[in-house]
């Protein structure tokens, strides 16, 4: 006989919200079947949800690890477009060249004229994070020492 979980149960297992679960079924990363409004999870699928996400236990607490995904929203204040048109090439470059143990990453900008902003939103690990702000910190760097 199989045993189902409820999201509830798996987020209480796991020490993770309940939305983190259910976003996780959403992405396809934990299979789960819909009977009426609510998600059941088998055991068996559970349990691959946790082999395959590559997560050290320590007791009944899911750790992240490398797993962990960062998202931020930058808004970087430019002088022109053509600026912030530079900025995100360079990212985007940064962003197409990163490493392969990076995972997956996405980047989504926006330039507000009316605030002469450049809004930059980021998603990706921890290290991959590190290494884009770092390249954001040096390019905002060099833009303020240029002269008018």
């Amino acid at each position: 006989m199989k045993q189902y979980y409820t999201v509830e149960q798996v987020a209480k297992l796991l020490s993770m919200h309940p939305k983190t679960i259910q976003r996780y079924i959403r992405e396809g990363k934990l299979q789960a079947s819909k009977i009426g409004k609510s998600w059941c999870i088998t055991g068996h699928n559970l349990s691959e949800f946790v082999e395959k996400t590559d997560t050290c236990h320590s007791g009944n607490r899911i750790c992240a690890g490398d797993k962990t995904i960062v998202s931020s929203v930058a808004d970087i204040q430019v002088y022109d477009p053509e600026e912030g048109n530079r900025i995100v090439t360079m990212l985007t470059a940064a962003l197409n060249s990163r490493q392969q143990e990076y995972g997956r990453a996405s980047m989504h900008t926006q330039y507000l004229e009316y605030e002469h902003k450049l809004r930059v939103t980021l998603y990706g690990n921890v290290d991959f994070m590190k290494e884009i702000f770092g390249i954001l910190s040096a390019v905002i760097q060099s833009d303020r020492r240029k002269p008018l």
